[in-house]
């Protein structure tokens, strides 16, 4: 019988595989660690807490989570937060593969200028935009009679041109990967230019819409900053402005912190877990691209 001839790559896969499987699930039990905490934690009473904050809790009780969503006005914020992410996302989505596709087709100098603007943009810090934004509120305010303090459409309007850069980026990238010759069909066709970019383009712009669907939501349903300058009343407040409210100046409810946390993060788990399949699928194309 004849034996075939490994090859020194062959020889140490086996090798391989038995140092790297159990590194890679040490370290996913590393990055899983906290999420460990906020579970187990949010189920004790304070005593237990301090006791041990690594055991389990002695009795499985959701009081700590039914008076979390009562402190916090839990279906309003929730609310409140589904509203600004979902239009903040909508807006960023529509107008930015708009923006970006324009600007790869116009392919002047006028628009690689606007495109480095984008760019550049995405490094300033927003903390040194905290000021001047408070001002260009109050202006608006002043001069326009258009109310931008403590209101969800002031939120959404900022997030839009917060978020701008990085998709404009993304979308930027991949536009150039379509032929432009599916566009000349479409107009040959009869297509104008409303129809051929939401006809023929945006579809094809799935995986990577998919992608900054994902990068915003993770940041408009967590950011706490800008919504703590922009919403003032308690009706308005978002999920993280809420969640802020069991961390005093004095004390902190450890356990109602924790049960809140959750049920911050349980939204996020849900959408990803809803947008897998397409967020596999979005890395797969950006890869063979």
């Amino acid at each position: 019988m004849k034996t075939k001839n490994l090859s020194p790559e062959g020889k140490f896969l086996p090798l391989k595989k038995a140092v790297l499987n159990p590194l890679v699930l040490l370290l996913c039990l590393v990055y899983l660690f906290p999420a460990y905490i906020i579970l187990v934690n949010s189920f004790k009473n304070r005593a237990e807490l301090y006791e041990n904050i690594l055991a389990l809790p002695a009795t499985m009780s959701f009081r700590y989570y039914a008076n979390a969503m009562e402190r916090m006005n839990f279906p309003g914020a929730l609310l409140n937060s589904f509203l600004v992410t979902s239009m903040s996302l909508f807006f960023i989505v529509v107008f930015t593969s708009m923006c970006a596709w324009m600007l790869v087709r116009s392919n002047n100098r006028l628009s690689k200028i606007i495109f480095m603007v984008f760019v550049a943009t995405m490094l300033i810090p927003f903390q040194t935009l905290m000021m001047p934004l408070m001002l260009e509120m109050s202006g608006i305010k002043r001069n326009l009679g258009i109310p931008m303090a403590d209101t969800l459409g002031a939120l959404v309007y900022m997030n839009l041109g917060f978020g701008a850069s990085m998709a404009v980026f993304l979308y930027h990238g991949f536009v150039k990967s379509i032929p432009r010759s599916l566009e000349e069909a479409a107009t040959i066709d009869g297509c104008n230019t409303f129809g051929v970019f939401w006809r023929i383009v945006f579809p094809m712009l799935k995986p990577v819409t998919v992608t900054v669907m994902v990068l915003d939501v993770i940041w408009i349903w967590n950011d706490y900053l800008l919504p703590s300058l922009v919403l003032t009343s308690k009706a308005n407040r978002t999920i993280p402005l809420s969640t802020a409210s069991f961390f005093g100046e004095f004390t902190i409810q450890w356990n109602m912190a924790m049960a809140g946390l959750m049920l911050t993060i349980v939204p996020v788990i849900i959408f990803y877990l809803c947008a897998q399949k397409y967020i596999i699928k979005g890395v797969a194309a950006g890869a063979v691209k």
